[in-house]
Parts: C-alpha cells; structure tokens; sequence
C-alpha cells in the first residue's frame, strides 16, 4: 500500500509543478518509467505476500484474535471471568 501512496504522490507533484517530477515527460520513451516504478514494486511486493503466505497468516491471526475476543465476551457477559477460571485450576 505504501507503494502505491509513493506512485499517487509523484504523480500528484508532477501535475503541481513540485520537485523533480514536474519536469518528467509521459512518453514512452521518456521517463514514463519513473512514474510506473512505484506501482510495479507495489505488484511486485503483492505477488511475493501472496506466494509467501504472508497475507493468509495475517487473516488467521486477525480471525483467531476476533474468536478469542468474542469468547471472553461471552463468557464475561455470563458472568465468568476467564482469567479467574484459568486461576483456579491446580495441575
């Protein structure tokens, strides 16, 4: 996502006449690749998430958090405290 924030950013300096990137040219030839660099990193780090398995650990953890949350809600709401009950158990 940063990425792509960079690329909307030199794009939005060039069209306002801002830094280095007001002079750039949108040819093909030209520096169009300078344009373009950002957005082919965001595609390029996107593609090695995904094979990596990164995204899908992430979405695990954010899912195993959110049924851990609930379940302490639930279980406070009936009036059990679960650190109380972890507690009182002798092994």
């Amino acid at each position: 996502m940063a990425f792509v924030i960079i690329g909307l950013i030199v794009i939005g300096l060039h069209f306002a006449g801002i830094g280095p990137s007001a002079h750039w040219s949108w040819l093909l030839t030209g520096d169009l690749w300078k344009f373009c660099v950002p957005f082919l990193l965001a595609v390029a780090w996107w593609a090695w998430a995904d094979m990596s398995g990164l995204n899908k650990r992430r979405e695990i953890e954010k899912m195993e958090a959110r049924k851990q949350n609930r379940r302490n809600d639930n279980l406070a709401a009936l009036g059990f405290d679960p650190k109380a009950r972890r507690r009182g158990r002798k092994r």
